[in-house]
């Protein structure tokens, strides 16, 4: 390495396990997708062929009816390789049965799990538990949305960095706790269109405590005072799902 250049470390850090820090290099990727049918076309067919395209190339997936969409759909892959989603999910899209679907850019979103550096079971938050979310037939209803955080929070001293998230990851919590909503957690710096930060994702029995906890977040110092941008907001329905196996 050249003097005078920084050493870059790309891990990512847990807590403290048998003594020692964890630490990791993997981590998962996980990407939606949105689109709306051609008139004539009926959306739950579109939906019904993409799951048998998902299972016949075991590719994990959640299928969405778009909430807020008629005609619109959403899906959501994963993988530890970002490859994936040109080798494996991009081919769905030149079958017949997608073949004239139109594909809602502004819904595109991807994001990488990290984690905060002191998560109990590194590997676990990293890579399982994004998918249990998702997969948990309990829970039908998904939010999606990335966010920006204002270029003064970087400023701010670590202490208060750390309050201030606090706040936020406590009231998340709480929802968590009493079953209202769980919420997925990835980094989209420079992966994202919109030059994002952030993709959110909660999840849960019904759709009202979700927008709850959005609307709670609101009051957060994080959100009234460092956030510059949120959404667009994709709130799905899930009608299928394929665990890639």
């Amino acid at each position: 390495m050249a003097k005078g250049l920084p050493t870059i470390d790309v891990y990512e850090y847990g807590g403290k396990k048998d003594g020692e820090r964890q630490k990791t290099n993997r981590r998962l990727f996980m990407q939606l997708n949105v689109f709306d049918v051609e008139a004539g076309q009926k959306a739950d067919d579109v939906a019904k062929a993409l799951l048998g395209l998902a299972q016949e190339a075991k590719v994990a997936a959640v299928v969405y009816a778009d909430t807020t969409s008629p005609r619109g759909l959403g899906l959501l892959t994963w993988a530890e390789d970002p490859a994936h989603f040109v080798t494996k999910v991009r081919p769905f899209f030149e079958h017949d049965a997608l073949s004239r679907v139109h594909l809602r850019h502004d819904f595109d979103m991807i994001g990488r799990s990290y984690a905060s550096g002191h998560e109990p079971e590194l590997e676990w938050m990293l890579l399982e538990r994004p998918v249990g979310n998702v997969m948990n037939e309990s829970y039908p209803w998904h939010v999606w949305y990335p966010l920006r955080r204002t270029g003064s929070f970087a400023k701010l001293g670590h202490e208060e960095q750390v309050g201030i998230l606090r706040e936020h990851a406590t009231l998340g919590m709480a929802y968590g706790q009493q079953e209202l909503g769980h919420d997925i957690r990835l980094a989209c710096h420079g992966l994202d269109a919109g030059d994002n930060e952030f993709l959110i994702g909660l999840v849960g029995h019904d759709l009202h405590p979700l927008s709850h906890l959005v609307q709670s977040m609101r009051k957060t110092r994080q959100t009234s005072e460092f956030i510059a941008k949120m959404g667009p907001f994709f709130v799905g329905y899930v009608i299928g799902r394929c665990s890639g196996k």
